[in-house]
């Protein structure tokens, strides 16, 4: 049973309309080859603080990542750090704040864009920094570095559906249709990354509302989906809504490595073997 993992935060994709129109992904449940459930977004519900509750399990008020202007590096062990820690082979596909949150702040956008540094918390990156960057070149820009370097972790982060979402809302066409185009990148690479062994999670960072914003505590900008495809974990849709700051320890589990100490300790819903560490 493979211990590697890919996760794909699809940035501003919120639950309802997910599982409205990730019909691929959606079949995969319905055939019980996958997991899904609906995961609850920390606060505030903006991009760069819920990037790092992601990566290192840790809220705004312990992490100090409470703004999209906060830039900086984490000052918290993110998965990226845990799995070179080790021995793991890591690699990121994603826009540039992940960059500044781990690697160096601020991003400079022509050193930075391509980082190949075994010794830097993300070993291999591919970085933009433009909205518009289309998410079928940041799918392409991903498998390049799992081909190219067979990372145990690989990490890609897309930023099309918040681009729509916030530009039309999220009861709009533009959105929807932003979805679906995900949707059909997921089902052309999901397939070829289970044949590779890697289990799968596909979540997003938080939510979005009908007139296009973020950052508060409604629903809508708060709930978030959770595919997960292992073998680990018992496939179905579960009603148990899980807090986002299990997501790290949640990865953590999968990938076989110990959390760090600041993660909360939690069990997933539907995990086969309570026993996951090495």
């Amino acid at each position: 049973m493979s211990n590697k993992v890919i996760v794909v935060v699809v940035d501003g994709m919120r639950y309802d309309k997910a599982y409205d129109a990730l019909g691929y992904l959606q079949h995969l449940v319905e055939i019980k080859q996958a997991a899904l459930y609906k995961m609850k977004s920390e606060l505030p519900s903006l991009s760069r603080p819920l990037y790092e509750v992601l990566l290192t399990g840790t809220p705004a008020s312990t992490n100090g990542i409470t703004t999209n202007q906060t830039v900086r590096l984490s000052k918290q062990k993110s998965l990226f750090h845990l799995t070179k820690e080790h021995g793991l082979r890591n690699a990121a596909a994603a826009y540039y704040w992940v960059s500044e949150l781990y690697n160096r702040a601020p991003f400079d956008f022509v050193e930075d864009r391509f980082q190949m540094d075994e010794t830097k918390p993300i070993q291999y990156g591919i970085f933009y920094w433009e909205d518009e960057y289309p998410d079928s070149h940041l799918m392409a820009d991903a498998e390049y570095l799992r081909r190219k370097y067979m990372p145990d972790f690989l990490y890609i982060h897309p930023m099309g559906v918040d681009l729509k979402g916030e530009q039309f809302g999220a009861e709009s066409k533009e959105y929807r249709e932003q979805i679906l185009k995900v949707g059909s990148l997921l089902a052309q690479t999901v397939p070829i990354w289970r044949q590779e062994g890697y289990q799968i999670l596909i979540t997003s960072d938080h939510g979005m509302s009908e007139t296009g914003n973020h950052g508060g505590t409604t629903s809508c900008e708060r709930d978030v989906p959770l595919f997960v495809i292992s073998e680990k974990i018992e496939a179905g849709v579960y009603d148990e809504v899980i807090p986002q700051l299990a997501f790290a320890p949640i990865v953590c589990q999968l990938l076989g490595i110990e959390p760090s100490e600041e993660m909360i300790s939690y069990q997933m819903p539907g995990l086969k073997n309570k026993k996951v560490f090495n």
